[in-house]
């Protein structure tokens, strides 16, 4: 039986700033649940606000691991001024650029979650370029252009062990729902023989590495 998120862990994920629907929040925390079984650290990459956060680290706070997440906290390129996702509350005032990492920590202080993640603030592939370790849980949710999405999955794919989960994140099929990039993605993990489909719901993909391979 898929493992589900206490009450209180999904109520502060709903009221945290960010695009996750419930469904797809629901497959998410049953997925990194299951992956944390193999005692490796779960990551995240693309944090935003820390909607998807919350239930990761409620996963790994379960399973005695540790919840990363890798951001810039500038935002993606859809969440610029003039784009569709834009939030100016999210702006520093100061420096006149987004800044999502106050919100975060305190959508993580809120939730009773702090001291279970390890947040990291730095671009995505010059921290996996930096990146020692194995890991037994990958979220693609970063930035959406084919630059982006390529990266993250050159990046951190290679650090995952076998046997380990990874989930793409806004995987759309019709170009009319959505960017292509991270759909991309998916399909080259799939035509690398190093990985099986595990779940689909809505535009979350859950895949499991099979064998060697990127």
């Amino acid at each position: 039986m898929a493992a589900t998120p206490k009450p209180e862990t999904l109520a502060a994920f709903e009221a945290a700033k960010g695009f996750m629907p419930v469904g797809e929040g629901l497959a998410l925390h049953a997925a990194a649940s299951a992956a944390a079984a193999l005692g490796l650290p779960l990551l995240e990459v693309g944090t935003y606000c820390g909607r998807s956060t919350i239930l990761l680290a409620d996963a790994a706070r379960e399973a005695g691991v540790a919840a990363i997440t890798v951001d810039h906290h500038r935002g993606s390129e859809e969440q610029q001024p003039g784009w569709e996702y834009h939030d100016p509350t999210v702006v520093d005032p100061e420096v006149g650029l987004m800044d999502t990492l106050p919100t975060f920590r305190r959508t993580l202080h809120r939730a009773g979650l702090e001291e279970h993640v390890i947040a990291i603030v730095g671009r995505s592939p010059q921290v996996a370029a930096a990146w020692g370790g194995k890991l037994g849980f990958v979220f693609i949710d970063g930035g959406h252009t084919d630059e982006h999405a390529t990266g993250d999955y050159e990046g951190w794919a290679p650090h995952l062990a076998v046997g380990g989960t990874l989930v793409i994140h806004d995987v759309f099929p019709d170009p009319a729902d959505g960017g292509q990039a991270p759909y991309r993605i998916y399909l080259r993990a799939l035509a690398s023989g190093a990985f099986e489909e595990v779940s689909v719901t809505d535009s979350l993909r859950v895949l499991r590495r099979t064998g060697e391979g990127v």
